[in-house]
């Protein structure tokens, strides 16, 4: 009897299990308890992303299918762009941090978004909202948080202020007219706004990595990363084993094995079928076998040639570009050209200078707006601007002004030498990130040249910060001026 109740109580420890396990097969697959000892619950931090993306990132979206087109195109890679951020942020809540090589190779996904969405605007340089391009894709590398520390709110804040750049553009040329692009540009800089108080709450010091769980890596965190919201269900159990033939595999092996034994049975006969090396085919006796001795194939490794590199394609070279379209002048392309010349010009015009090099271009009369981009050993001589002449992402610039200009800006540039005239000496001059700039101001009929600083000192005077330029030096002899 006793032995009875013992099996009894055996068999309904048995069922109990067998429930357990049949729940567990059955559960959601975003619900997952604990599987290879991770956790599937989602952390605090990716509830947290979560309702960024559902409220900030879907505003935006929104906001860009109603200006649709490019824009619309645009958002949707921003959004792509926050998913595999969020895929990131999830496989980081169950892993462990792994070394620095693993980790650049698990941002690979982020950073393939990032350049898709820099490189459409690239390709989309004549479009009526390069503008709205150029603030995403300025700002868009600020995805890359995760992998600064130990401050990465900083680095947030500065992308946002890089789409500012172009976001007042757009704020300039549509508040008036069509408020649809104002509610774009705050949906946007919204997000980033919503990004760094996020990143202040949950990643203050750097990403945050989960303490428990195994190391990530490659390998390991690829079901994350390509799942998304939550694990997939473990699988079912594994079939049985075929059967083991046994007699088939004796036939197959049976003839190979059987001529291995003959050739053991040899026994000292089997050295006969070797081949007698001589002393001019021995390396260490024939000095002119070892400096070849890379061309000798080795017995025991493969020598299959691997795959060849594809050829290198030379640069696509284009046609270059001087014309009028629109209200915008079109100067693109233009190279070892010092004859450029846009004479019959219109207040309402703006000029376009794009990848033009070792040329000079003369804009005569009165424009509204001039931009220098991506050239290197240009010069320009103008008359007079009404808005703003920018240089961005440049190097080796020459400005000659024969009026009047109130602002010039210097993005991104290497070397921007700016001669002003005497109506345009209460010029403006807005500088970032760039480096050797100078400004030559005209003086008993000669130019003086002063130096934009790019050095400065900031000190805390007890209730601010206070930020000066270094002390530089005056040149007194400038480069000569264009004309």
């Amino acid at each position: 009897m006793a032995e009875m109740q013992g099996l009894m109580e055996r068999l309904e420890q048995a069922v109990g299990r067998l429930e357990s396990l049949s729940a567990g097969l059955h559960r959601p697959p975003g619900d997952c308890g604990e599987i290879n000892g991770v956790s599937g619950g989602v952390a605090p931090s990716v509830e947290a992303f979560d309702k960024l993306m559902n409220s900030m990132v879907a505003e935006f979206l929104k906001k860009s299918r109603i200006l649709a087109g490019d824009v619309e195109t645009h958002a949707e890679m921003v959004h792509s762009a926050f998913q595999a951020q969020r895929a990131f942020l999830l496989m980081a809540s169950q892993y462990q941090q792994p070394q620095e090589n693993d980790v650049a190779a698990l941002l690979k996904p982020i950073s393939e978004k990032i350049q898709e969405i820099q490189t459409f605007r690239e390709r989309n340089r004549g479009s009526k909202m390069f503008n709205h391009l150029s603030a995403v894709s300025e700002s868009i590398p600020a995805l890359g948080w995760i992998a600064v520390s130990p401050k990465p709110g900083p680095y947030v804040k500065e992308m946002n202020d890089a789409a500012t750049f172009y976001t007042n553009r757009v704020l300039k040329d549509y508040k008036h007219s069509d408020l649809r692009h104002v509610d774009w540009v705050k949906s946007y800089l919204n997000i980033w706004s919503e990004l760094q108080a996020y990143i202040k709450e949950h990643h203050t010091a750097g990403l945050t990595w989960s303490k428990t769980g195994p190391v990530a890596s490659t390998a390991s965190a690829l079901s994350v990363l390509s799942v998304g919201p939550g694990l997939p269900p473990p699988p079912p159990p594994p079939g049985p084993p075929p059967p083991f033939d046994s007699e088939g595999r004796r036939e197959e092996s049976s003839p190979s094995r059987s001529a291995l034994f003959a050739q053991l049975n040899q026994g000292e006969a089997i050295t006969r079928g070797l081949r007698h090396v001589t002393d001019d085919q021995k390396t260490y006796k024939n000095p002119s076998l070892r400096a070849h001795g890379g061309q000798t194939p080795s017995p025991t490794k493969s020598h299959t040639p691997g795959p060849k590199s594809p050829q290198s394609h030379p640069p696509k070279k284009h046609a270059p570009v001087l014309e009028l379209e629109g209200k915008k002048w079109r100067v693109e392309y233009q190279e070892d050209r010092n004859d450029l010349v846009i004479s019959e010009t219109e207040l309402r015009q703006v000029a376009y200078i794009f990848k033009c090099s070792k040329s000079t271009l003369q804009i005569k009369g009165k424009i509204n707006s001039i931009t220098i981009d991506s050239c290197k050993k240009l010069g320009l001589v103008l008359d007079n601007v009404v808005g703003i002449v920018e240089v961005i992402n440049s190097k080796d610039i020459q400005m000659q002004v024969m009026g009047k200009v109130p602002t010039i800006s210097i993005n991104k540039t290497e070397g921007c030498h700016i001669y002003l005239s005497e109506d345009a000496l209460d010029c403006e001059i807005v500088s970032a990130k760039s480096s050797e700039m100078n400004i030559l101001i005209p003086r008993d009929g000669d130019y003086r040249e002063f130096p934009v600083p790019e050095q400065f000192k900031t000190a805390w005077d007890g209730s601010k910060l206070v930020t000066e330029p270094a002390e530089i030096m005056v040149s007194e002899r400038p480069p000569n001026p264009l004309t």
